[in-house]
């Protein structure tokens, strides 16, 4: 029960780390898109207003939502694994 315990630990750990680095990769590739959408259109007002409006609705956006899929997937896999290598 320790091991379990011990590897949920550290997978947890693991796994925010690599949520964190994508979620910031993620906003920097949009805010990137952004920003060349905004060059490319010779964009209405202000480029730091467009940019961070768009980065507001990115940031509600269901995209945003699927990053969170860092930790569903592992922990299924996991689940899965344990259960047919002990049961099936």
């Amino acid at each position: 029960m320790v091991a379990f315990a011990r590897l949920v630990f550290i997978g947890f750990i693991a796994l925010t780390i690599v949520y964190i680095c994508l979620s910031f990769y993620s906003r920097a590739v949009r805010r990137g898109k952004l920003e060349a959408r905004w060059d490319s259109a010779g964009g209405p007002g202000d480029r730091d207003t467009f940019v961070r409006r768009g980065l507001e609705r990115y940031d509600g956006s269901i995209r945003r939502k699927l990053i969170l899929g860092v930790y569903v997937v592992p922990a299924i896999l996991v689940a899965l694994i344990i259960y047919f290598t002990n049961f099936a």
